[in-house]
This record gives structure tokens, C-alpha cells and sequence, in this order.
């Protein structure tokens, strides 16, 4: 299994941490043997948890123009009509997806277009299912023009544990369907505003796999 960048330095230094502590308990603190074992079995598992955290699985990417996949692994926790105000300004599908800490948090394109605006929101650290989160958290904002015209907005927020969120595109990039759009670390959530006339795929407690989990379908644009 193949490691996300934004883990090296995060998996290295909870390894010499870990390392440090068993030192200290093996050297310094008069215990029994099978406790001081005890203790290297649970640092190495915990140093592995973390290292899981940051996997980067392999994933065949798929294209369907009218299909519109799921940014990132979780399960549903939002399906709504909501009036988007920072960017499109109008009523949009919303699908908020929740990520907990077991899951793989790379993030990817619902859709492939041109990226026609980022911004980064410095912001509050509340639990992701909380309704506030999507206005008031840390988060950043991403929207894809597609080739007709039509606009998906993606929304990174930042939860009560996760405190980096990380991007990587631009204004003016073009993008397929499925890129790699970033990393969120330690569990958070993901908002996925699409057109108000899209067919939704997904009710609140389904499942989903990012970049393989189809959530809706564009109404098809005869214009």
C-alpha cells in the first residue's frame, strides 16, 4: 500500500516518539518484563494506525461525463437543496459526506472541467456532522466549470480533529474526472453542491468510495 507525501513527516516522527517512549519505560521505570513487551506491542500498533491513516490506495479511474462521484470515502450524512452564496449564488443539490477517522482521506474530482476558483476559509474546529460546519469550519472551497458550462462545487472542511487541509489545484488548471484534488488529515467531512436538477444516487447513511461511488446524475443538456 502505497503512502500519501503528506504522511512522511507525521509517520516519522510518531515512530521516534513511540521509540522514545519505550526507551524510557525499558531504561528508566522498574516493571515487570511483560508489561515493558506489552507497551512496544502497542506503540508499533499505534505507530501503524497512523501510518494507515495516511494509505493512498490504487484505484482504476472511471469518466462518465453525467455521472458525478463521490469526492471521498465516508458515508452520506446530507442530502439537501441549500442556495450556495459564495461563489455560483443559486440553489444547488447538496451531499455532505463524512469521513471518520478509519478512512482513507485523500480526496478526488467529482467531475472534470477547468478549476475556476479555490479559496481557503480560516475558520472554527466543530465536530464535521455539525449543520455549522459547512460555513463555520476551516475549510476550502473548490469549483469545476465543466466543458458545458454547468458548475460542481467541492468543500474540504476541516472537523474537531482534523486540523490540515491540503490542496492541489489551482485557478485555470484543467482536471479530469477523478483527480487526485487533495488531502484532508484526521477525519473530517466533504460537500459536494451540484445542480438542483441533478438525480441523486445516495440517501443519508449510505456508504461511499471516493472517485468509484457514482452520487448523482446530470440532467442531460440538450442545448
Amino acid at each position: 500500500m502505497k503512502i500519501n507525501k503528506e504522511g512522511y513527516i507525521i509517520i516519522g516522527v510518531t515512530g521516534l516518539v513511540c521509540l522514545a517512549i519505550w526507551l524510557f519505560v525499558w531504561f528508566f521505570i522498574d516493571t515487570k518484563p511483560a508489561y515493558v513487551w506489552f507497551m512496544a506491542g502497542f506503540l508499533v500498533f499505534f505507530w501503524f494506525f497512523v501510518a494507515a491513516f495516511f494509505r493512498e490506495p490504487r484505484r482504476v479511474q472511471i469518466h462518465d461525463d453525467e455521472l458525478i462521484f463521490s469526492p471521498c470515502d465516508g458515508r452520506v450524512v446530507v442530502t439537501e437543496v441549500v442556495h450556495e452564496k459564495e461563489h455560483i449564488d443559486c440553489e444547488m443539490m447538496q451531499i455532505s459526506i463524512f469521513m471518520s477517522i478509519t478512512n482513507v482521506h485523500m480526496n478526488w474530482l467529482p467531475v472534470g472541467g477547468e478549476i475556476e476558483y479555490t479559496k481557503h476559509h480560516e475558520g472554527r474546529f466543530l465536530v464535521a456532522w455539525h449543520p455549522k460546519s459547512s460555513t463555520e469550519n476551516e475549510r476550502t472551497t473548490t469549483v469545476v466549470r465543466m466543458k458545458d458550462g454547468r458548475k460542481v462545487l467541492v468543500r474540504q472542511i476541516a472537523g474537531l480533529i482534523a486540523r490540515r487541509i491540503v490542496s492541489y489545484v489551482k485557478p485555470g488548471k484543467q482536471v479530469k474526472q477523478n483527480d487526485v484534488l487533495g488531502f484532508i488529515k484526521f477525519g473530517s467531512r466533504v460537500d459536494v453542491l451540484v445542480p438542483k436538477d441533478s438525480e441523486l444516487f445516495v440517501e443519508i447513511g449510505d456508504p461511499v468510495i471516493g472517485s468509484q461511488t457514482p452520487i448523482a446524475r446530470l440532467k442531460r443538456n440538450n442545448a
